[in-house]
């Protein structure tokens, strides 16, 4: 099915989910697996009955229903991973609207005003990257009586502290650098996602994560998510003997230097015995194609989220990874395996200049509060 099948005549839903990665699509279909379950939770109410008047729209809608929304990315190799995940979801029975968000100057405006009514309706919004610029002009149309946050990776972390301290929403590894226009012009609307993801007398927050949340928002409900549907939908998994190793996008995002990565990668694979390396949706061409040539890794560009890659199989008994979500994330979809799960540190000295002042201290608290995972230490790089 076409990615854009989903637009046609889309019908209102009491939820609607906002993602923009494969893994934000994932832990959506997670928390409907785990709403569904439990017996607690109601359907979602229109934006009007949260707030007292009249319902508006075709009615609530559970979660079983739910609209999925994906702001789509440029990125071919997100592109791809989404796609794979929405045709998942539609096999779940949720509607999935595509959106071409970033399809030239015009497209946000057109993808917002596309869905403002919708927004206006839905009685319980779903989002998955709360610092995203996109996710937080579309708080501004919603009237929503609840709000869920699912993970987006370890940022889930740096979201929960920054909301519990009130501070401004920003990414952990941009955090102490000077803002620049972009953000400067942002800054009003960062401001009021802020409060909107604040819960009130109107507005109940809700948080669906695998991290660790060491500082719980005041008044912010939080739901573990423990990987159910993905243990309920895929494997167990065939276990081969040697050891696979989990890329990161580190040197990517400016935290890590690309010479002191390799070098530590290549330690690592050697000192494991690993033979293949997943790599990461945003690791560069160029990068992949070095790494391989000069460690002799199998390079596997994988078409879904790797938890579903790994529960299907066959994957390694060992898993090796640098300090990242799926340290999180592995340990609870693997559940009942054999596979071992292994992180090995970021040595302070792999840090590039430019790093933000911030980014040792989050990377060590990834590992530090890993569960059910080996902790390796940081091998010789350079």
């Amino acid at each position: 099915m076409s990615p854009r099948a989903g637009n046609a005549g889309p019908r209102t839903s009491g939820t609607l989910a906002f993602v923009e990665s494969p893994v934000q699509l994932l832990n959506v279909l997670e928390w409907a697996h785990a709403h569904a379950q439990d017996p607690r939770h109601a359907p979602a109410p229109d934006a009007g009955e949260a707030r007292g008047g009249a319902a508006a729209g075709d009615g609530a809608a559970s979660p079983a229903g739910l609209t999925l929304v994906v702001l789509a990315p440029n990125d071919p190799m997100t592109r791809g991973q989404l796609r794979r995940m929405a045709e998942l979801a539609r096999q779940e029975g949720h509607e999935v609207r595509w959106e071409e968000a970033r399809g030239g100057p015009a497209a946000p405006l057109r993808t917002i005003g596309g869905l403002a009514g919708m927004l206006r309706r839905a009685g319980r919004v779903v989002l998955g990257d709360p610092f995203s610029r996109y996710v937080q002009l579309l708080l501004t149309i919603t009237g929503a009586g609840e709000l869920v946050v699912v993970d987006d990776g370890t940022a889930t972390m740096e979201f929960a502290g920054q909301l519990a301290r009130g501070e401004r929403l920003v990414r952990w590894h941009r955090k102490g650098g000077r803002p620049g226009p972009r953000d400067l012009l942002l800054a009003p609307v960062s401001s009021s996602a802020r409060r909107r993801l604040t819960p009130g007398a109107r507005r109940a927050v809700r948080l669906f994560s695998a991290m660790p949340i060491e500082e719980t928002p005041r008044g912010v409900d939080v739901t573990v998510n423990d990987f159910g549907w993905t243990r309920a939908r895929f494997g167990p998994p065939r276990v081969t003997r040697g050891a696979d190793l989990v890329g990161t996008s580190l040197v990517e995002t400016g935290v890590v230097d690309g010479e002191r990565y390799l070098e530590a990668v290549r330690a690592l694979a050697r000192a494991h015995g690993a033979t293949r390396y997943f790599a990461h949706r945003r690791e560069s061409a160029g990068k992949l194609h070095r790494l391989a040539v000069e460690t002799g890794l199998e390079v596997v560009r994988p078409d879904l989220p790797l938890e579903l890659i790994a529960r299907r199989g066959p994957i390694g008994r060992t898993i090796l990874s640098f300090p990242s979500t799926v340290v999180h994330t592995l340990p609870p979809a693997l559940a009942g395996t054999e596979v071992r799960v292994a992180v090995c540190d970021i040595d302070p000295a792999w840090l590039t200049p430019g790093a933000s002042p911030r980014a040792r201290g989050f990377l060590s608290g990834v590992t530090g509060t890993a569960r059910g995972v080996d902790r390796l230490a940081s091998v010789a790089a350079g």
